[in-house]
């Protein structure tokens, strides 16, 4: 099932659009695309595939997504695949509030986590 999610900014690497497209990726669990009008990215959903991936968002941050518990956001990342290799980014990772259908890219301020980690197989 598709989700059309709001972006007050559009992520890195897609252009303006009123609305994106979440879709999860048949046969492939916790992997979704996004797309706007004329880009798509691949998205990791980081409780299936980061399960110790827990960053911190500023006040701001959770404030701007209307975030007033952490069970209503949706932790996604950036996936780059390429190659044998996949790498994520942890460092400005997607988050959606579950309940309003906002998003957001999130620069983690003040975190050490790589642009691009890679991937491990499972």
């Amino acid at each position: 099932m598709s989700i059309d999610l709001t972006f007050a900014i559009p992520p890195f690497g897609l252009s303006p659009a009123g609305t994106f497209t979440l879709t999860p990726v048949d046969g492939a669990d916790g992997l979704f695309t996004l797309v706007g009008d004329d880009a798509r990215l691949f998205l990791l959903d980081a409780a299936v595939h980061l399960p110790s991936y827990s960053p911190e968002l500023t006040d701001e941050q959770a404030a701007g997504l209307g975030l007033t518990s952490a069970e209503d956001a949706m932790l996604l990342v950036v996936a780059n695949p390429g190659g044998s290799d996949t790498t994520v980014n942890l460092l400005a990772p997607i988050i959606v509030n579950a309940r309003t259908s906002v998003g957001a890219q999130v620069i983690l301020e003040g975190q050490d986590l790589p642009l691009r980690a890679e991937l491990a197989r499972r």
